[in-house]
């Protein structure tokens, strides 16, 4: 006899998004992300647990091909609240960029997606709601974490030039 996963009631569903905080707070995220599924289960539009299963995976990311970045993002897609989705969108892609940092991934590579984070948050502070400054919050921290990358910080011109300079001209004529 096979076995199969049992379904919470409905009537459960608060209790079991506490227990799903409670287990992120723990940094335990596979147990959360195991009670958000068994809500999804039940109620499969559950914006609470659609949000929380997609920061549990994000919590889960270690900046490797195997962190399950489409799944996340997916969770996140389907939030209802336009605002919600920018902003959790924003966090996907900074999370994903800093497990990237983690493992030491090329500088060019982190750019996009703190590039993609902050567009996400920009758009998200364009229509969030009055007095909710998280999304501008995440966005100077995602600049922060951009500006202490050396290998990003760009310059304008070749070292030892002034700005009235210009490169030789090289006659070919001699």
């Amino acid at each position: 006899m096979e076995r199969q996963l049992k379904t919470i009631s409905k009537n459960a569903i608060t209790e079991a998004i506490s227990k799903v905080q409670h287990y992120r707070y723990l940094n335990q995220a596979e147990e959360a992300e195991s009670i958000c599924r068994d809500i999804l289960a039940v109620d499969p539009e559950h914006q609470m647990a659609l949000r929380l299963l997609g920061l549990s995976i994000t919590d889960q990311f270690t900046g490797h091909s195997s962190d399950r970045y489409k799944e996340a993002e997916s969770c996140f897609e389907q939030l209802s609240s336009a605002y919600e989705r920018f902003y959790y969108l924003g966090i996907l892609y900074e999370r994903r960029a800093k497990a990237q940092l983690r493992t030491g991934q090329l500088a060019h590579t982190l750019n996009v997606n703190f590039e993609q984070a902050m567009h996400c948050f920009e758009e998200a502070e364009k229509i969030r709601p009055q007095g909710n400054d998280d999304a501008v919050l995440r966005w100077n921290r995602c600049l922060r974490l951009l500006q202490s990358i050396p290998e990003l910080a760009v310059e304008k011109e070749p070292a030892g030039m002034e700005e009235t300079d210009s490169p030789p001209v090289w006659n070919r004529s001699r």
